[in-house]
């Protein structure tokens, strides 16, 4: 069996610099993603807020942020119970913008986390669709 992992790209109309504070900045990340209450850092632990409720939605710790080129931090959210998974954002520059990649790894695996699958999916297409958006809004189509 393939282990779940989750791999995305999408490009955006900004350079890398521009793409990371999207990823670190708490007032970024609250656009289109969740709030932390501060910029996020190697070594630091991770918490994301819900932007409305207020709630701790996401937590893990910060691995590497090699500003503008890569991320890397360990991701949990309640439905995973103990497993502890890792997202990686890798950011390229190209002719217009920059491609970002995502790869999240180290899923819970079997047919009982299959929901969990298919709902972390399709909630970073959502969140991706969201950072287009308030990405391009700010820096301009």
């Amino acid at each position: 069996m393939t282990d779940a992992v989750l791999q995305k790209t999408i490009f955006l109309r900004a350079d890398p610099e521009t793409v990371w504070d999207y990823l670190t900045e708490p007032d970024r990340l609250a656009e289109w993603f969740h709030k932390p209450e501060r910029r996020l850092a190697t070594g630091q632990k991770l918490e994301m807020y819900g932007t409305t409720s207020g709630d701790l939605l996401i937590w893990g710790e910060v691995r590497a942020a090699r500003r503008p080129e890569y991320l890397e931090y360990t991701f949990t959210v309640k439905p995973m119970g103990d497993a502890v998974s890792v997202v990686k954002w890798t950011l390229e520059p190209v002719a217009g913008g920059t491609r970002l990649g995502l790869l999240h790894e180290g899923l819970p695996q079997g047919a009982e986390a299959f929901g969990l699958i298919l709902a972390l999916d399709n909630g970073w297409d959502e969140h991706f669709g969201k950072m287009r958006t308030a990405l391009h809004e700010t820096v301009g189509a």
